[in-house]
């Protein structure tokens, strides 16, 4: 079971990356943008996600990804279900976010320093 405490570090460790809290939630941002941000409670996490590809990732294991609110529907964004993802997968997703946020060099340059990806 993925835990915000497994991501923070992450998160807070990729490049130009920076945690910010909003009314009591985390997020994660790259200068204005947030790429992951997480529920009050802590159980889901919401994330950057491709929009053509957010219904295929939804239908595919519907008990973990869910699409956001009809309101949200216009952003690239995913939301999950963080008690049904592994800490590994939820590492991943993180990182994947980061990426459409961020320039392809610097992406370039974490998957060279990481070539075994987040963990």
């Amino acid at each position: 079971m993925a835990a915000i405490e497994d991501l923070l570090p992450l998160g807070t460790g990729l490049e130009r990356s920076y945690p910010v809290y909003v009314r009591g939630r985390l997020k994660f941002r790259v200068r204005q943008i947030v790429y992951v941000a997480f529920s009050l409670d802590e159980t889901v996490m919401g994330f950057a996600f491709p929009k053509e590809e957010r219904a295929a990732l939804v239908a595919s294991e519907p008990r973990k990804f869910h699409l956001p609110s009809p309101s949200d529907l216009r952003f690239n964004w995913v939301h999950a279900d963080l008690s049904a993802l592994e800490a590994s997968e939820a590492r991943e997703l993180v990182v994947d976010a980061w990426r459409m946020v961020v320039p392809k060099k610097v992406s370039r340059a974490y998957d060279l320093a990481h070539p075994d990806g987040p963990g």
